[in-house]
């Protein structure tokens, strides 16, 4: 066989190179789609549906959180592509989940008869249910029965089943290698972790710097809570980690918690973080454009303990909600104004 000229050899690299782009787009696209926004609707001034669906899509929001099934919300993202985490929140509708019958008819009514128009992505069943919490006891019973219902429609490879806790579960969280449940968490938190390594789900975790940092403003400095720390703050003695932010610290310690719980491979989806532009201490546009800037930037390299792993995330939230509370600040965490005008300069991208 004799060797290729310059016109076979061009001949030949081209369907090669047209599939390299391709990939090399795939790989483009799923980066741009690791950030996500929450999209609540606690308020009395917000946008229709659709124009939500239209302002996500124009923005290159790829994922998209909701918290409760929402009929106009769902029929508007059909044909969308953008992936959905849906909650289940409501005390009483935990309780009724129990229930394998009713988690059925919700599996029909929420997500079967949507799919495949809607990408559901995760439900998460519960949202910061603390141990405490008298619906605890239905947060794992529920979990397991929508999950069965999801096997049954034989979307369990498509669709996976979580809760999202708050990081208040873990005690010792510096530095963040002593990270671990509470005893009073671990009861309620470790049949959960089972339950997610059994069927390949991820854990889906609230972390926000900016209530550890308001909590504790003479120990942590604003600009390691913002990303912007000129360099290492502090070195966790094991393995030697260097830590530039408080986000990394945060996630961190909740890797170690699962290390202990037996869990060390249980990846974490982050299910909310964000910055309040006004109502409380260190709340400005200012420094909430510069959290979300650099978070977005951030999320795309992993922390010290998990470095080069992209960390799925989603950014709360994506409008003011005039309704939120009791505390001011509650209303004032979103990322476009009620009339969809952007309150910051940001690629959600990175």
């Amino acid at each position: 066989m004799g060797f290729l000229d310059a016109k076979d050899c061009k001949a030949f690299m081209a369907p090669i190179l047209l599939l390299l782009a391709f990939i090399l787009s795939g790989l483009e696209l799923t980066g741009a789609q690791s950030v996500g926004v929450c999209y609540g609707k606690n308020g009395n001034n917000l946008p229709s549906e659709v124009d939500v669906i239209n302002l996500y899509k124009s923005n290159g929001i790829g994922r998209m959180r909701i918290y409760e099934p929402d009929q106009p919300t769902l029929n508007a993202l059909r044909g969308s592509n953008i992936e959905l985490i849906i909650g289940i929140r409501e005390k009483n509708q935990l309780q009724a989940l129990t229930d394998a019958a009713a988690a059925t008819s919700w599996v029909q009514d929420n997500v079967r008869n949507y799919w495949p128009d809607v990408k559901f992505r995760y439900i998460a069943v519960g949202n910061e249910v603390r141990p405490d919490y008298a619906e605890a006891q239905f947060v794992l019973p529920a979990m397991q029965n929508i999950r069965n219902a999801i096997a049954a429609a034989n979307l369990q490879d498509q669709i996976k089943v979580s809760t999202s806790i708050d990081t208040t579960l873990v005690e010792n969280p510096f530095p963040p290698s002593q990270g671990s449940f509470s005893g009073t968490a671990s009861s309620f938190i470790n049949p959960i972790i089972n339950f997610l390594v059994s069927n390949g789900a991820p854990l889906l975790v609230n972390v926000y710097p900016y209530f550890a940092y308001v909590d504790d403003p003479q120990k942590i400095a604003l600009p390691y809570a913002l990303f912007t720390s000129p360099g290492v703050v502090f070195t966790d003695p094991e393995g030697n980690r260097g830590y530039q932010n408080l986000f990394d610290a945060l996630l961190d310690a909740q890797y170690s918690a699962l290390e202990k719980a037996g869990a060390p491979n249980l990846q974490i989806v982050v299910s909310e973080s964000g910055w309040p532009s006004e109502g409380g201490d260190a709340a400005s546009v200012e420094n909430a454009g510069t959290f979300y800037n650099n978070l977005i930037n951030h999320v795309k390299s992993g922390t010290p303990k998990r470095p080069g792993q992209a960390i799925e995330t989603y950014l709360f939230a994506m409008f003011d909600e005039n309704q939120k509370g009791p505390d001011q600040i509650e209303k004032h965490f979103g990322l476009f104004t009620p009339g969809q005008q952007p309150k910051y300069q940001i690629s959600f991208g990175g």
